[in-house]
């Protein structure tokens, strides 16, 4: 289940964001994902080459805690 400021988030139109193509593209593989803002240090991130799905979105926290795990190496 999902808290308020989840749902806000996934309540939010995003035809019109800013998306911004990570530097880490593989230009091999082609995989790539985008970031958009979403205000207060929400995100929203999208898979580049499937623009369809549904993009999943984050709490700063959430982000926070992500970026923090990459740091870390938590995910490699």
């Amino acid at each position: 289940m999902m808290d308020a400021a989840k749902d806000e988030l996934y309540a939010m139109d995003l035809a019109d964001a800013d998306w911004v193509t990570s530097s880490y593209t593989n230009r091999w593989t082609k995989t790539c994902v985008e970031v958009a803002d979403l205000g207060d240090g929400a995100v929203a991130i999208r898979d580049s080459l499937n623009r369809g799905l549904p993009p999943l979105r984050f709490t700063a926290e959430e982000w926070a805690a992500f970026r923090l795990g990459v740091h870390d190496g938590e995910f490699g």
